[in-house]
C-alpha cells in the first residue's frame, strides 16, 4: 500500500466523524453559525440598515432580515463592486463568482476569505467519507481530472471576477498538485469544445482514476476520448479509473449511458455545489441523499414550497423540516449573503443525520396547467422509462404545448436519444404511467381529459449542446432547464434539429 493511500486512510479517520458528529448536533451548530454571523457584521453596512445588533434569536432574524434574490441584493453588491467595504461582510470579498442570471444577465456572488476554505474542505470531506466508509482510496495515487472552467480570473477594484469553478482551480490543496489535470495551460481554454478536446489529448494515455463533473459534459469528454483513442470503452484507456464525481444535476437519468461509454460500473459520490456556498455531499455511496454541512459558515432556512408564493411564506430553521417536504433553500453566509434564495429546492430523506436530495428549482417547473410538476418527477419518470426499453439519453428537457381545444394541450418532453428505445411507443407509455404516480396533479388533469397525454419529441444528436453553445452557456457550470413554463428553449432545440 503506498504512503499516499495509508496518509488518506488516517485522514479520513480522523475528519469524518467529526463531520458527521456535527450534522448529529445539527440544530445546536446552525444556532452557533448564525449567532456568529451575525456578531461579525453588525458593523457593516448590511448590519446596520437590518438591526444586527438588536438580533439574538431565530424569529428576531427573520424579522429584521427579508428573503432576497439576487436583484434584491444587487444594490449592496454594487457597492461592493465600486470598492466599498465593510458593505455585506467586513473588508471586501476575495472573488465575485460570476454566475448566468435569468431576469438581470450576470449575477456577480461575493466569496470572502472565510468562505472560500469551505468549498474546498466540503469536496475535500466527500472523498474522506468515501474512503472512511471503505472505497477504494488508490484513486490518491493515480491522476484526478476536474473539468471546470478558465482559473483566469479578472481584477476589478481589488476583487477577483471568474466563474467558480475557475477559483476553485487557485485553491487545490498542495498535496493534489502533482494527481491534478488538465494542466494549466489546457484549464485556461476558454472555448469549451476547443477545451474538450486538448483535455482528451492530454489525458489520454495517463493513469486516471477520478473523474469530476457535471454528467452531459463529462460525457462529451468520454465521446472525444474514445475517438481520439480509437477505443470502445473509457476503461481500455483509463483501466484503473474508479471513482466518478459529479453535481449539477441528477445522474440518475445520465447513468445507464455513462456507464456505457466506461464500460462497466465504478463508484460515484454527488456533490451539491454552488457560488453561493458547498451545501451537501454525499457520504455514503450505498445510501440515496447528501449530508447537509451544517458547520461551514452557512446558516439554513427552509420555506415549503407549498407556501412560496404567499404573502409571508413560513421560514423553517433545519430543526422544524419534516422529511419527504419540498423546501426553498435560503441561506445566509459568511460570504456576506443574507436571507438569500438560492433557487433550488431541497427535500430531506433523513433527519438523523441531515441528507437531502436536490429537486428541483423554484424557477425551473412545469405548472402551465396547474400540475406543479418539478424535476425529481420528470426525472424519476425518466430513468424508469430508460431502464424498462434499455434506452439511453443525452439530455432532455419538459414544456407545456397549450392548445385552446380542451383535451389537446399537453406535455412534451424534448430528447436527445444516445440510444432510442426500440419501441417508441411503449416508452412514451411507460413515461406517462410513471408520471401520473409521481404527481397527483398531473394525474388528475389526465383523468379528467383536461390534458392529452405526454409527447416525446426526439431532437437532433447535438442539438443541446448547440443550443447552449448560442446562448454562451456551453460547458463549465452551465446547464439548461429540466423544465419551463415556456417554449423558449423547447423552440431552439426544434429549430436545430430542423437544420
Amino acid at each position: 500500500m503506498g504512503l499516499k493511500k495509508i496518509g488518506a486512510k488516517i485522514f479520513a479517520k480522523a475528519v469524518y466523524p467529526k463531520v458527521l458528529a456535527d450534522n448529529m448536533d445539527a440544530i445546536a451548530c446552525q444556532e452557533k453559525v448564525r449567532c456568529q454571523l451575525i456578531s461579525d457584521a453588525k458593523s457593516t453596512q448590511f448590519g446596520k440598515d437590518h438591526r444586527f445588533d438588536t438580533i439574538s434569536n431565530a424569529t428576531e432574524f427573520q424579522a429584521n432580515v427579508p428573503v432576497r434574490d439576487y436583484e434584491d441584493l444587487k444594490g449592496y453588491v454594487e457597492r461592493v463592486q465600486r470598492g466599498e467595504s465593510d458593505i455585506l461582510w467586513p473588508g471586501k470579498p476575495l472573488y465575485f463568482a460570476k454566475t448566468s442570471g435569468t431576469t438581470s444577465g450576470a449575477k456577480y456572488i461575493p466569496i470572502t476569505k472565510e468562505s472560500m476554505p469551505s468549498h474546498i474542505k466540503a469536496a475535500r470531506n466527500a472523498l474522506l467519507a468515501y474512503i472512511y466508509h471503505g472505497g477504494d482510496a488508490s484513486f490518491v495515487e493515480g491522476k484526478m481530472i476536474f473539468l471546470q472552467g478558465s482559473p483566469i480570473v479578472d481584477q476589478k477594484n481589488g476583487i477577483g471576477i471568474g466563474r467558480l469553478s475557475g477559483i476553485v482551480a487557485h485553491f487545490v490543496p498542495g498535496y493534489l498538485q502533482k494527481n491534478r489535470m488538465p494542466s494549466w495551460d489546457v484549464n485556461c481554454i476558454d472555448a469549451w469544445e476547443e477545451k474538450v478536446d486538448a483535455i482528451a489529448k492530454e489525458t489520454s494515455g495517463t493513469d486516471m482514476r477520478l473523474i469530476s463533473g457535471i454528467p452531459p459534459w463529462v460525457k462529451m469528454y468520454f465521446e472525444k476520448l474514445l475517438e481520439q483513442n480509437d477505443a470502445q470503452y473509457i476503461k481500455d484507456i483509463f483501466k484503473k479509473f474508479s471513482l466518478f464525481v459529479y453535481g449539477g444535476v441528477n445522474f440518475e437519468p445520465y447513468r445507464n449511458t455513462i456507464e456505457s461509454l466506461i464500460g462497466k460500473t465504478v463508484d460515484s459520490i454527488e456533490l451539491f455545489p454552488a457560488s453561493e456556498g458547498f451545501f451537501a455531499f454525499q457520504d455514503r455511496i450505498n445510501l440515496p441523499g447528501m449530508l447537509l454541512n451544517v458547520n461551514a459558515g452557512m446558516y439554513f432556512e427552509f420555506i415549503p414550497q407549498s407556501d412560496w408564493h404567499s404573502d409571508n411564506p413560513k421560514r423553517l430553521s433545519i430543526g422544524d423540516v419534516e422529511i419527504g417536504e419540498n423546501y426553498a433553500l435560503v441561506v445566509s453566509s459568511n460570504a456576506g449573503l443574507w436571507a438569500y434564495n438560492i433557487g433550488d429546492v431541497v427535500q430531506f430523506i433523513s433527519l438523523k443525520p441531515y441528507r437531502l436530495i436536490v429537486s428541483g428549482r423554484i424557477k425551473h417547473y412545469t405548472s402551465a396547467f396547474g400540475e406543479h410538476v418539478i424535476a425529481a418527477e420528470v426525472e424519476k419518470s425518466m430513468t424508469y422509462a430508460l431502464s424498462k426499453c434499455n434506452a439511453k439519453i443525452v439530455d432532455f428537457t419538459v414544456a407545456p404545448l397549450i392548445d385552446e381545444e380542451k383535451g389537446k394541450s399537453r406535455h412534451q418532453w424534448f430528447v436527445e436519444f444516445h440510444q432510442e428505445p426500440q419501441d417508441m411507443v411503449e416508452f412514451t407509455n411507460l413515461l406517462q404511467s410513471e408520471m401520473i404516480k409521481q404527481n397527483i396533479y398531473y394525474a388528475d388533469l389526465i383523468n379528467g381529459k383536461v390534458l392529452a397525454s405526454l409527447e416525446v419529441v426526439p431532437v437532433a444528436k447535438g442539438a443541446f449542446n448547440a443550443v447552449m453553445k448560442n446562448e454562451g452557456k456551453l460547458g463549465g457550470q452551465n446547464k439548461g432547464p429540466r423544465l419551463a413554463n415556456n417554449r423558449n428553449f423547447s423552440d431552439k432545440l426544434v429549430e436545430q434539429t430542423r437544420k
